[in-house]
C-alpha cells in the first residue's frame, strides 16, 4: 500500500509554499500600512489616488484592521506548521516533529518575518498603496468576525475593571505633531522650515509680553509740542505708527500713523500750523500682556490692525506689540531699510558668543537649537538675573545650563553685553561660580 502522504507530497509542499507567501503578505501589510505616511496618503487621496483612498480608509478601522491581520496571519502559520509536521513525521517518524520545528522556525523567520517586513519598512508608501486593494477584500471577509471577537474582547476587558481609551484630543495632536518636527533630523537647507512649523505650533503658548517692544526701547511722543517740532520727529522716526502720551508717557491717547500725518500736512499746504496731531490720532488698542500670540494674531485679523499697547494687570503701559512681532515669531527677524539695528549675537572665534542683553531666549534657541529655558524670562539679561538672585557687576560669571556667562558691559541695573559660552563636557557645571 502507498503512503498517501508520499503521494501527495509536491502538492502539500506546494501548498505550504503558499501559505509561507500569506505569511510573508500579512507581515508585510501589518509593517508598511502602519509605517505609511499619514500626510502623503491623504495628499495623494485629494488629487484622485484611489489606492491611497483605501489606504486611509483601512487605518481609520484600524482595530478591524489589525484584527483581520492577526488572524489572518494565525490561521495561515498553524496550517502551515500543522502541514510541515505532518509531512515531516510521515517521512522520519516521531523525529519529524523536532526537524519540522526546526526547518519551520528558519523558514519563518527568514521569509515570512524579517525579509517582508524589513522590505516594507523600507518602502512602507508605495508597500502600502500595492496591497491595500488585498487588504481591503481581506478585512471585507473576515470583518464580520472580527467585530464578533472585539465584542467578545472588550466584554472581558470591562469585567476586569479595564478602562475604555480616551478619545484623542487636541492636545495629544499638537504633541504629535511637535513629535514628528523634532524626530527627524532637518538637514541645514530644510532647517528654517523646521523652525518655522515649530514657532506655528507654539503661537499658542507664547503671550504677546514675552515678545513686545518694552516701553523703554519703543518711541513714544508728546502731543503737547508744537506741532513743527512733533511733526519732524515723526518723519524723523523709524516707525509709521506713534504713540502720544499726553502730562506723562503713560497716559497714551491715541496712535498717529506717518500717512495720515502726510495727507493732512499736504491738505494744509505744508503749514504745520494749521494742524492738530492728536485729532489726527486713531483711538489706542489697550491689550493684557498674558495674551497668547495665537489669540493676538487673530485679534488684529478681525480688527484690521497691525498695532497694539501692552498693560499689565494694573493697567501700567509695558510695551508695544505689532502683527510685525507675531510674523517674526515665525519666519525669523524681517528687516527693511528704515530699522533700527539691534543687539546682535555676534560668533567669536573661541567658539563663543557676544550679544547684548536684549537678545530673546527665544531667538537663540531658535537660531542656534539650544534649550534654554524661557518659563521664567524672556531676555538672555533676565535669564542671568532670574539664575544668580542679584543683579551682577561687569566681569562676573556664571555657569548655568550648560553655559558660562560673563558679563561684559551693564548701565545702570541693566545688562547690556554679555559674553555666552558653551560648556564641554569635560568643563564643571556648578549652578553659579
Amino acid at each position: 500500500m502507498t503512503d498517501p502522504i508520499a503521494d501527495l507530497l509536491p502538492l502539500l509542499i506546494g501548498i505550504i509554499v503558499f501559505l509561507l507567501c500569506c505569511l510573508a503578505f500579512f507581515g508585510a501589510a501589518e509593517t508598511a500600512l502602519t509605517s505609511a505616511s499619514k500626510p502623503m496618503m491623504y495628499t495623494l487621496e485629494s488629487e484622485g489616488n484611489r489606492r491611497a483612498a483605501l489606504v486611509n480608509l483601512l487605518l481609520s478601522r484600524r482595530e478591524r484592521l489589525l484584527g483581520s491581520i492577526l488572524m489572518g496571519n494565525t490561521l495561515v502559520h498553524i496550517l502551515a506548521t500543522s502541514l510541515a509536521t505532518s509531512i515531516a513525521i510521515a517521512l522520519a517518524g516521531e523525529a519529524g516533529v523536532a526537524y519540522a520545528t526546526a526547518v519551520m522556525t528558519v523558514v519563518v523567520l527568514v521569509f515570512a518575518e524579517i525579509m517582508p517586513k524589513t522590505f516594507a519598512i523600507r518602502h512602507a508608501n508605495p508597500v502600502a498603496l500595492a496591497i491595500a486593494p488585498v487588504m481591503k477584500l481581506v478585512v471585507t471577509v473576515l470583518g464580520p468576525a472580527i467585530h464578533a471577537i472585539h465584542l467578545f474582547v472588550n466584554t472581558l476587558l470591562r469585567l476586569m475593571g479595564a478602562q475604555a481609551p480616551q478619545a484623542h484630543n487636541l492636545e495629544a495632536s499638537m504633541a504629535e505633531l511637535r513629535g514628528a518636527i523634532e524626530v527627524h533630523a532637518a538637514p541645514v537647507e530644510v532647517r528654517q522650515e523646521r523652525h518655522m512649523l515649530r514657532s506655528i505650533l507654539e503661537l499658542n503658548d507664547v503671550e504677546v509680553g514675552e515678545v513686545m517692544t518694552h516701553r523703554g526701547n519703543a518711541v513714544t511722543m508728546d502731543c503737547d509740542l508744537p506741532p513743527a517740532q512733533l511733526i519732524a520727529a515723526i518723519l524723523a522716526s523709524p516707525y509709521t505708527r506713534i504713540p502720544l502720551w499726553r502730562g506723562t508717557p503713560d497716559n497714551i491717547i491715541g496712535v498717529i500713523h506717518a500717512k495720515d500725518m502726510l495727507r493732512a500736512l499736504h491738505g494744509a499746504d505744508g503749514d504745520a500750523r494749521k494742524l492738530s496731531v492728536s485729532d489726527l490720532a486713531s483711538d489706542p488698542w489697550f491689550i493684557p500682556e498674558s495674551t497668547t500670540l495665537l489669540e493676538q494674531l487673530e485679534a488684529f485679523r478681525k480688527r484690521h490692525e497691525h498695532f497694539a499697547l501692552v498693560v499689565d494687570e494694573y493697567g501700567t503701559l509695558k510695551g508695544i506689540v505689532t502683527l510685525e512681532d507675531i510674523i517674526e515669531e515665525i519666519v525669523g527677524d524681517i528687516v527693511d531699510e528704515h530699522d533700527v539695528a539691534l543687539p546682535e549675537v555676534r560668533p567669536q572665534a573661541d567658539g563663543s558668543y557676544i550679544m547684548g542683553g536684549t537678545v530673546t531666549l527665544r531667538d537663540l534657541n531658535r537660531d542656534h537649537e539650544w534649550r534654554l529655558p524661557d518659563d521664567d524670562a524672556t531676555t538672555i539679561a533676565g535669564l542671568i538675573l532670574h539664575e544668580s538672585r542679584l543683579i551682577p557687576q561687569v566681569g562676573q560669571v556664571f555657569r548655568f545650563h550648560g553655559f558660562q556667562f560673563e558679563i561684559l558691559r551693564r548701565h545702570r541695573n541693566q545688562i547690556t553685553l554679555v559674553k555666552m559660552t558653551p560648556l564641554t563636557s569635560q568643563q564643571p557645571h556648578p549652578e553659579r561660580a
